[in-house]
């Protein structure tokens, strides 16, 4: 018999529902909030509001796109943490009700687990997936780590961020440079168009495996306010050379210490997850990185590196067949647990 789950997605500002079937992807609806766009950053409340407005719509919408009923519905995967609670709150109360009235077992999971198995989201019945095991490159908004994936449930990481991650340096110096928020893909935008030369920042000399961006962070805001003293207009007329100068020196950082893990872990393919592998600069270092070591990279399709409920669908499939099922008294956590 087949096996289908819906996976629902709330862990921060976009509500997701999807639909897999024998791991094979038939639905991933997404609706983003557009309101957290004036405030240049998300808001929490404004967030797990849009989540109630928006979860119903959405999961009926991932039903009706991959032609099941909710009585089709083997069990139901979402997203308990990390993330903002209150927006947590919103989709494991909705996937605890509906599976209370299907009479259908709920499977909670990990976020971060999630990005790291998007991999395995098949879209045809061929599609080639990862093998067992491989090193993840996991970058985002709130997490930078190296992990070493030996199934769907035993990943190792070798290290992370001890301070902000990549994201967040994306985001934070794109505001002080004006830009919209998020600020990652504009940068990313920018960057094709500037000298990736043009500006020196800092980098780290952290030990072992951790990365730390906070210093790249300050040094590319002082560079900015040492410029403006001399030219008010600094920013603005070198956009583009800033933004290229950044984002090579974020792929440098998270690069060093990928090879350092991959040599100890002599790895055979790597692959890339959540928001910041999203970036072309990062997809295309990466692919370059493993053509030049004989490593069999892995690059996600764009739609799954941000948060879906396709990833949570997934990994929800992988804890089903294992019957690693969740009780109804389970809260959802809004760090990452240890």
């Amino acid at each position: 018999m087949s096996t289908t789950i819906l996976g629902i997605e709330s862990s921060c500002d976009d509500t997701s529902a999807a639909v897999i079937t024998d791991g094979i992807l038939r639905s991933n609806v997404i609706a983003s909030q557009k309101v957290h766009e004036q405030f240049g950053g998300v808001v929490p409340e404004l967030a797990s509001r849009a989540h109630q407005q928006n979860i119903l719509p959405v999961v009926s919408e991932a039903l009706r796109q991959a032609g099941v009923s909710a009585s089709d519905l083997d069990a139901i995967a979402f997203t308990r943490g990390p993330g903002l609670l209150g927006s947590l709150l919103v989709g494991t109360s909705f996937a605890k009700g509906m599976a209370i009235g299907l009479d259908i077992p709920t499977v909670d999971v990990n976020h971060l687990h999630g990005h790291v198995l998007s991999h395995f989201i098949k879209e045809t019945e061929d599609q080639e997936v990862p093998e067992f095991p491989f090193l993840c490159l996991l970058i985002s908004g709130g997490n930078s780590q190296i992990i070493l994936v030996r199934s769907p449930f035993d990943m190792e990481i070798l290290g992370s961020t001890i301070d902000d991650a990549a994201g967040e340096a994306f985001d934070k110096c794109a505001k002080v440079m004006g830009l919209p928020y998020p600020g990652g893909p504009h940068i990313d935008r920018l960057a094709t168009e500037g000298n990736p030369e043009a500006f020196k920042f800092a980098k780290p000399h952290i030990p072992d495996l951790d990365y730390s961006f906070s210093g790249l962070k300050t040094s590319f805001l002082y560079t900015i306010r040492d410029n403006m003293k001399l030219d008010p207009d600094f920013v603005e007329h070198h956009k583009a050379d800033l933004a290229a100068s950044l984002q090579k020196t974020i792929i440098d950082i998270l690069l060093d210490k990928l090879a350092k893990a991959a040599k100890q872990t002599k790895a055979k393919a790597i692959a890339i997850g959540g928001g910041v592998s999203a970036n072309s600069g990062v997809r295309n270092a990466i692919e370059d990185f493993c053509r030049r070591h004989s490593i069999k990279a892995w690059i996600p399709k764009r739609s799954f590196t941000t948060d879906n409920a396709a990833m949570v669908a997934i990994a929800g499939y992988f804890k089903y067949q294992a019957g690693d099922f969740c009780s109804l008294d389970m809260p959802p956590y809004s760090k990452v647990e240890v």
